[in-house]
């Protein structure tokens, strides 16, 4: 029970996480063509934002890995 509650806090906080490194980019460069055109490698990002995107990103992955992990015992 508890995994399944830090699985959904995972995936929402990773989510937001990565939001809000998106937010410093663009309110860092008012590039907002990247955001929309994702699939071309246009963003430079600072450090620091790589480092918060990269959080989420690994917040969501540890969610969904619960989640497999999950159905597969139950």
């Amino acid at each position: 029970m508890y995994l399944a509650i830090l699985e959904q806090f995972l995936f929402w906080g990773g989510l937001l996480v990565f939001l809000i490194s998106l937010a410093m980019y663009v309110g860092r460069t008012k590039d907002y063509k990247s955001l929309i055109e994702f699939w071309k490698p246009t963003m430079e990002m600072t450090p620091k934002e790589f480092n918060v995107n990269r959080a989420g990103l690994i917040m969501m992955i540890t969610a969904v890995a619960i989640r497999i992990a999950l159905f597969v015992i139950y």
